[in-house]
């Protein structure tokens, strides 16, 4: 479990990594996209959890630090709880791809309150210094700063 800086216990963190696991070993057949762990650098940096820390839009209720995104060496994924209740308020992801500072993310998955969003992409400048990583897109709707979660 994971003790997250509101004191919210992250325990569906656990079916979340099995579940990018899973995806990574069962979508044999269908191939990352090019690029997303071949390059060093930023392609490996980002691999691991993240804590949302600020957002321009950080949601209803705020996914200030409770959201969690997950990247593995192929997959991302994004979920978020409710703070008082435990239950799942979103969550989804897919493939991405890293390309110089720029990630691309393909939204393959999502559970009922997000589902519109599967077949969805986004584009994104990441920039990762130490523990924070930034994300911004044209549109500034996901302008976000991130913590890596130990």
């Amino acid at each position: 479990m994971i003790r997250l800086s509101n004191g919210f216990t992250a325990v569906a963190l656990t079916g979340i990594l099995a579940l990018s696991t899973s995806l990574s070993k069962s979508d044999a057949k269908e191939p990352p996209l090019a690029g997303a762990s071949k390059s060093k650098g930023l392609a490996q940096q980002i691999i691991g959890t993240w804590q949302l820390e600020e957002a321009t839009t950080p949601g209803t209720p705020s996914g200030i630090g409770t959201r969690l995104k997950l990247f593995t060496g192929s997959h991302w994924s994004v979920i978020q709880p409710d703070p008082k209740s435990g239950l799942i308020v979103f969550q989804h992801g897919g493939r991405y791809e890293i390309k110089g500072k720029k990630m691309k993310v393909n939204r393959d998955f999502a559970g009922e309150s997000t589902k519109g969003m599967i077949g969805g992409t986004g584009t994104y400048k990441i920039k990762i210094e130490g523990d924070v990583m930034k994300q911004a897109d044209s549109d500034g709707v996901f302008n976000e700063t991130w913590k890596r979660v130990k």
